[in-house]
């Protein structure tokens, strides 16, 4: 019984860190969506601005 208790645990950790892992890759995705999204925003209203300029 202790044997499969260990089996348990080692399968049960294992899948948790694929699990963090995966949720990991999906937030640095998102962190480079953002960091785009930041770097239009301000190229827009810099854009608007020397516009409004002329």
């Amino acid at each position: 019984m202790r044997q499969f208790i260990i089996l348990f645990i080692a399968v049960f950790s294992l899948f948790m860190l694929q699990s963090c892992e995966a949720i990991g890759t999906i937030f640095e995705a998102g962190m480079y969506w953002g960091i785009f999204l930041v770097v239009a925003l301000v190229a827009l209203v810099l854009y608007f601005f020397t516009k409004g300029r002329k």
